[in-house]
């Protein structure tokens, strides 16, 4: 099932995807879907970041190759940082490049996995009872600045750093799933969720014993190898195998 956030003249509804139309469900997607009875064609809505979580937490240095292209051998246990609510944006909407502050903006595309219920000290055995869902993410990173600062916050955090979508879809298998990004049509990262260092039910047991996940929460899982520059003008998708595409243009930020 594949649940969407969408906007039409008469607000913001969340809904589920069937074909080419959606159906809209009241109030949030956790627990029993309730349907309204309202039916969309998909062209006519347009799809926001599916959700807009309390926190954002990502996982560093999550593939091997990736540690390695970064200068520094993959991490014994995952590398947490967080990226706030604020840096959420959807499908289709910009990138925006801070070129007063940075001069070197990368793409990372990655699987993000979406919380479904609040839960805290989740063992992995059990992780995915608290999984709503899976999604498209893009942890753009001003890299310029993430190696000056020594630390991640501000090269992580600007605003549209973090693309979700375009959709959660419940029922995709995270352990080995084609992940690609492609900038103005061509590949840059190519690779499978089956080299992910640490697996998705060890990242929700990890980050559960260090803090209380609440619904709609998204843990980012890691980019692999290939990570690049970002132009004013570029076109950035990121493609996850029974999940979708997420695509957004870059622009000057104002």
């Amino acid at each position: 099932m594949r649940i969407a956030r969408f906007a039409t003249d008469e607000g913001m509804s969340f809904g589920v995807v069937e074909e080419n139309t959606v159906a809209a469900i009241a109030a949030h997607p956790f627990g029993e879907l309730t349907f309204t009875g309202q039916r969309l064609p998909l062209a006519d809505v347009r799809l926001l970041a599916p959700i807009l979580p309390s926190k954002v937490i990502a996982i560093g240095k999550n593939y091997a190759d990736h540690a390695r292209e970064m200068g520094s051998e993959p991490p014994a246990e995952p590398v947490l940082f967080a990226k706030p609510s604020t840096a959420v944006i959807g499908p289709g909407e910009p990138v925006a490049y801070p070129q007063k502050l940075s001069q070197r903006v990368d793409f990372e595309g990655e699987l993000a996995l979406v919380i479904g219920r609040m839960c805290r000290e989740v063992p992995a055995s059990r992780a995915a009872e608290v999984i709503l869902g899976y999604t498209c993410a893009n942890d753009v990173t001003a890299r310029d600045l993430q190696k000056k600062d020594g630390q991640w916050t501000r090269a992580k955090g600007f605003d549209t750093f973090c693309p979700l979508g375009p959709w959660i879809e419940t029922e995709a298998d995270p352990s080995d799933l084609a992940i690609s990004t492609t900038v103005n049509g061509e590949v840059r990262q190519d690779a499978r969720t089956s080299l992910l260092l640490h697996d998705v039910p060890s990242l929700v047991e990890y980050v559960s014993q260090v803090m209380t996940l609440l619904p709609g929460d998204v843990i980012l899982t890691g980019t692999p190898a290939g990570v690049g520059p970002l132009e004013i003008g570029d076109e950035v998708t990121v493609t996850v195998e029974s999940v979708g595409s997420l695509t957004n243009h870059v622009v000057a930020r104002e």
